[in-house]
């Protein structure tokens, strides 16, 4: 995983309609090296994980702004589970109140961005993150 770029899929599972948020953080994701897949809007917690699973990403990221994502962040994190993708950084961004990010958290989410986070914090973050799991990997 050394030489390869950072591959990440941003996703809008649910029924979010808006979508200009992610397209910002795919955009600044890209800009950064990164290879990101956008699935688009609309997208079924099975749909989301098919993705990964075909694209072999390194991140997962869902957006979400209609307030369930404690309905369907677990399925997404069971379903990877199942398919035995255990090894893959998941983000959240999005409309989510600060007393629900321990449980994010709790479900594998090591980083919850709100609405107004500065994309180079996020970048940064991605990078940091992915660059202590090469080094555990290596190490």
């Amino acid at each position: 995983m050394t030489d390869q770029p950072i591959r990440v899929l941003v996703a809008k599972p649910g029924l979010d309609g808006h979508d200009r948020g992610a397209k910002v953080v795919a955009r600044a994701l890209r800009d950064a090296g990164m290879e990101v897949i956008y699935t688009g809007i609309r997208q079924t917690p099975e749909m989301i994980v098919e993705a990964a699973l075909q694209e072999d990403v390194h991140v997962v990221g869902l957006s979400i702004l209609s307030g369930a994502h404690l309905e369907l962040f677990p399925r997404v994190t069971q379903l990877l589970h199942e398919k035995g993708k255990t090894d893959v950084l998941l983000v959240a961004g999005g409309i989510i109140p600060d007393e629900d990010i321990a449980q994010l958290n709790a479900l594998g989410f090591t980083g919850v961005f709100g609405p107004g986070t500065n994309t180079n914090d996020l970048v940064r973050f991605v990078q940091e993150e992915m660059a202590k799991r090469r080094m555990r990997d290596e190490g």
